[in-house]
């Protein structure tokens, strides 16, 4: 019988030291579970796309301000993390991402994104998508509520855009019941949390 497949955590003593540390990606034995998290990483290199089998991966707390092209390989993915970065943009290869699905952590918490690429529209399985404190300003992709047809959470808080930018876009009302469908399932099954986790992602 094969060994259980564990997370695997980069850590480093450079990184206690606090400079930036050599970054290798693991190639010959790939884990689905990649947590990278605050090890100081400033860029990842392209080769990231040969990690195809990879079905989460964890890039909080480093100092990535952009994400290559060739993310866009790795179509196993599920969770992407990308909280307390320094990203400025994203790239259009999101959107390859086709296996995004589930409770998908798509943050940009603490980052610098002033707007998403339309690609991300492709993500039909989505269903979480957090950019909170970011730059965002202007409307978000005006296909996004109406070709993401499984988002049920857009948390876009203390960012500039407003609410009625947001209710304006087209597919509001059919994600709309889509939240409250969600929310209302966890109230009925008496589901035990707090007012702030019980966040419905759109209280700007």
């Amino acid at each position: 019988m094969a060994e259980p497949e564990e997370e695997v955590e980069m850590e480093s003593d450079a990184a206690d030291a606090g400079g930036p540390i050599p970054f290798q990606l693991q190639l010959d034995k790939p884990l689905p579970f990649q947590v990278l998290a605050d090890n100081l990483i400033e860029q990842l290199p392209t080769t990231i796309g040969v990690l195809r089998s990879v079905k989460v991966l964890i890039l909080d707390g480093n100092r990535i301000t952009n994400l290559p092209d060739e993310l866009g390989f790795l179509s196993r993915l599920e969770k992407l993390s990308i909280t307390g970065n320094s990203l400025i943009c994203l790239p259009k290869t999101i959107g390859d991402l086709s296996n995004l699905l589930t409770k998908i952590t798509m943050k940009y918490l603490g980052n610098l994104i002033k707007q998403l690429p339309s690609s991300v529209c492709t993500l039909v399985h989505l269903k979480f998508l957090s950019l909170n404190n970011n730059l965002i300003r202007q409307q978000l992709p005006e296909n996004l509520l109406k070709d993401c047809k499984a988002l049920q959470n857009v948390s876009p808080h203390d960012n500039p855009i407003s609410m009625d930018q947001f209710q304006q876009m087209e597919g509001f009302e059919e994600f709309e019941e889509r939240r409250k469908k969600k929310y209302d399932k966890q109230i009925d099954s008496n589901v035990m949390m707090s007012s702030k986790g019980l966040d419905e992602g759109i209280d700007l």
